[in-house]
């Protein structure tokens, strides 16, 4: 590493010029990046998606639909009304994007009083209507107490869209004024503090150049806007500060070129191992085969690839380039570190490390506590903030139009497929018999069929009625319920949103032998198969993380109890931030309105702060390794690698709870959850864990820290004895 170091100081324009022309070029694709985001994420290849693709295949159901929310105020006439809609749907006649257009006037039940609503289909996915919605926006027009609102799912997570990107710009401005600030009380000078930033900056737009090319091969989420600058700007202002700080120190006594040799050597070895720890814990996310997780498993095994790279090779030729005047523009007088407060608190610590180990693990066993009661669901609308109109929109359509029982959240959809006409005798007869099953069971509301539809019981009546009926009669509910040899029916069930018991419930009746060839659909079937494919393949990703980190640091450190340590105080640490995400979010603390835990927080939150968190961990133990192998002395190298690294460990902590932290203020639920999750997971690994945990289990277990399979560690001055 020392000889990366001597090779980038001498090359040192050459390698800024080679960087400069890197991040030009990711600018131009970073600009492009939102036009090529779209969807939540949520797509899994399942039976849902099949039965869905049935549906549009054999009944006509459209890919998608745009929901127009006609509302007019109490001043409006029902003249003035019913010609203001009238007027709408005349103008949607020179819009040709949509397979169907639907007005309040061609179906009962479409206006009440002050509210009605009109539906356009589409042949075309939600995220591939955007050239049509700027179309709608230009074509629909409100009037004086009368107003039209487009809503449902395109419209939606177009505005998802928008929200991320608002939001991105918001927790930037909040937190790189603050990142500075930090930095600035870190390093006392203003050259010094700005350089991590520049880093993270180049490092975001060089990964956000990247991620683009990405989306000639997979689908991306609107979230990458998101999830990239979160994990960039922490990460490599964290990997920045941690050389900078090195070269600072090594400055005093060395030359440049000596001091970005050292630097690169020490520091830099650190930054790949913590960087490997964070690259690895998100390619776990890979098990899961869901469009979101694959995505932040791309975009941030990415930015933590780029962030790496920029901090050992384009942060090097910087400072060889800037020199001694890294120290010029100091605002604050940095106090000598051995007589500093962190060297009195390591003391402290090490004098009491029972006690202070006993209050710790206190600590973090009590906000273990709401975990049992953490509520998952997978986001949706209500992920959008409060005020926008779609949202609104739609809250007002389901309020008026939609009773309670019959909403998406609790209809199942099962396609019953048979050979021959569906209307045959015996296969009615088998229909019949599965309808009496599902309406005996005590989770099922209601069944919807031909059979309710029309009233009749008897199959052979039916099948008459059906068959032979007049069409008048019959063709409504032929044209909704069959298709030749296909019969849909509608279940609804007597359960909350995102209920446990109803995922349940599709999962045995999916599985069942039932008579007839099935296809099981819905919100709930698509809840179900998305929390199971997380559940069964999170633990391979858990196992992956836990034992590619026990080697890693293992062969960092080369010691067996400090991995071991480490994988139980981080497990400990999270589990302690998913109780205190639980208390505040789903139990409504701190004045957050209650909500229901995002389905993707416990997983990106353990896969990213679980490499994150190694930072620290590789930060402190990498110095007090360093002082054990010159001193030989278990307890002088602890207090001194404390002394070394707690300001840097805390200013990095400082940094990433600033940088995540401030999507707390943002609008979309999922990441604001994300945001504050991350946050609170460094602060507990920064202070009880780094700063009391790790020094005072240290302490304890002395030289027992350093064996590896009795394989002694070199140390420079004096040989001790260790266990063998």
């Amino acid at each position: 590493m020392g000889k990366l170091g001597g090779l980038i100081y001498r090359h040192r324009k050459t390698v800024l010029t080679f960087w400069l022309l890197i991040i030009i070029i990711s600018v131009v694709f970073a600009i492009k990046l939102p036009s090529v985001l779209s969807g939540n994420g949520f797509e899994y290849k399942g039976e849902y998606n099949e039965t869905r693709m049935l549906l549009e295949k054999e009944f006509g159901h459209a890919k998608s639909s745009i929901i127009l929310v006609f509302e007019r105020t109490s001043s409006v006439n029902n003249r003035d009304w019913n010609q203001y809609i009238k007027e709408t749907f005349e103008d949607l006649k020179n819009f040709d994007g949509a397979k169907s257009v639907t007005s309040p006037f061609d179906r009962e039940g479409m206006i009440k009083d002050e509210v009605a609503y009109g539906l356009l289909a589409f042949d075309k996915k939600a995220e591939d209507l955007s050239t049509e919605i700027d179309q709608l926006n230009k074509i629909l027009k409100n009037k004086q107490g009368l107003t039209v609102t487009m809503t449902g799912e395109p419209i939606i997570v177009q505005d998802l869209n928008i929200a991320s990107q608002e939001d991105l710009a918001k927790a930037e401005m909040i937190g790189l004024p603050i990142a500075l600030l930090v930095l600035v009380l870190a390093f006392g000078g203003l050259i010094a503090a700005s350089i991590p930033i520049v880093i993270g900056v180049v490092s975001i737009l060089t990964t956000m150049g990247a991620v683009f090319f990405f989306s000639y091969g997979t689908d991306l989420t609107i979230f990458i806007l998101n999830i990239v600058p979160m994990i960039g700007l922490a990460l490599s202002i964290d990997f920045a500060l941690l050389l900078i700080n090195r070269y600072k120190e090594e400055l005093h006594t060395k030359s440049i070129k000596e001091a970005i040799e050292i630097s690169v050597a020490t520091a830099g070895r650190s930054i790949i191992f913590s960087g490997l720890c964070v690259f690895i814990g998100l390619s776990a996310l890979w098990f899961i085969q869901i469009d979101i997780f694959q995505n932040v498993a791309l975009g941030g095994m990415a930015v933590v690839f780029i962030s790496a790279f920029c901090a050992l090779t384009f942060l090097p030729a910087l400072l060889a380039v800037i020199g001694t005047r890294i120290n010029k523009f100091s605002i604050l007088r940095l106090k000598d570190t051995k007589t500093s407060i962190w060297h009195r608190f390591a003391k402290f610590v090490m004098r009491r490390p029972v006690l202070m180990a006993g209050a710790a693990l206190a600590i973090l066993l009590a906000g273990l506590v709401p975990v049992a009661q953490m509520t998952l669901s997978i986001p949706g609308t209500e992920s959008l903030p409060a005020k926008y109109p779609s949202r609104v929109a739609f809250e007002t359509f389901e309020e008026h139009f939609i009773p309670k029982d019959k909403r998406n959240e609790k209809k199942v959809s099962i396609v019953l497929e048979t050979k021959g006409s569906i209307l045959d005798i015996n296969n009615l007869e088998k229909v019949s018999i599965l309808l009496d099953q599902l309406s005996k069971d005590k989770l099922v509301d209601t069944v919807d069929s031909p059979f309710s539809a029309t009233g009749i019981k008897e199959e052979e009546t039916l099948s008459q009625l059906l068959l032979f009926g007049q069409k008048q009669q019959t063709a409504p509910i032929l044209d909704y319920f069959i298709r030749d040899n296909n019969m849909l029916i509608e279940v609804y069930l007597k359960t909350t949103d995102h209920s446990a018991k109803a995922r349940e419930w599709i999962r045995d009746w999916s599985s069942r032998d039932l008579g007839l060839t099935t296809h099981f659909g819905g919100a709930i079937k698509f809840e179900q198969e998305i929390f199971d494919e997380i559940f069964e393949k999170a633990p391979y990703g858990l196992l992956l993380i836990v034992v590619s980190t026990f080697f890693i640091l293992m062969a960092a450190f080369r010691s067996i109890l400090i991995p071991i340590k480490a994988i139980i105080m981080n497990i400990l640490s999270l589990s302690c931030t998913f109780g205190i995400v639980v208390w505040i979010f789903q139990q409504g603390h701190l004045g957050v309105e209650p909500a229901d835990i995002a389905l993707i927080l416990p997983v990106f939150v353990f896969t990213l702060v679980f490499g994150l968190s190694m930072d620290y961990e590789v930060f402190l133990i990498s110095r007090i390794q360093e002082f054990y192998l010159k001193t030989g002395d278990n307890t002088e190298a602890t207090i001194s690698g404390l002394t070394y690294t707690s300001k840097i460990i805390t200013s990095a902590a400082a940094i990433m709870i600033v940088v995540t932290g401030a999507f707390a203020f943002t609008g979309v639920m999922p990441i604001k959850q994300l945001g504050v999750g991350i946050a609170i997971a460094i602060f507990i690994d920064a202070t009880i864990v780094r700063m009391v945990l790790v020094p005072a289990l240290m302490k304890l277990f002395g030289d027992w820290n350093w064996w590896f399979f009795g394989i002694k560690n070199k140390v420079h001055t004096k040989e001790r004895k260790r266990p063998a």
